[in-house]
């Protein structure tokens, strides 16, 4: 009788433990070298609009995953949606930019 209890126990553990591992989320994370360095690239093209007179008058958002940068806001014109991707894509580390600016 104490085998069985043991095993039904034991059966019990496994599934339990096979559920959790189920469970476990399988997305990428970002280490803490990957987040410094994607702070790192949000400063620098923050930084850079900021530093030129065409996007001082904008509010642009700027937001860096595994070294793809969002910019996301109003701006007046395409050349200006434009502009703001070039700049962003010259930081050093950008792998790519998704640009969500937004003609208004």
């Amino acid at each position: 009788m104490k085998k069985m209890n043991m095993l039904v126990r034991l059966a019990m553990v496994a599934a339990m433990a096979g559920a959790f591992a189920a469970c476990a989320t399988t997305q990428p994370r970002e280490s803490a070298g990957e987040y410094i360095d994607d702070s790192v690239i949000t400063a620098r093209a923050k930084s850079l609009l900021a530093a030129d007179d065409l996007f001082k008058s904008f509010q642009i958002s700027v937001e860096t995953y595994q070294g793809v940068v969002q910019l996301s806001g109003f701006v007046d014109s395409q050349k200006t949606v434009d502009k703001a991707a070039d700049f962003v894509k010259s930081v050093k580390g950008v792998k790519d930019v998704k640009n969500d600016l937004i003609v208004k």
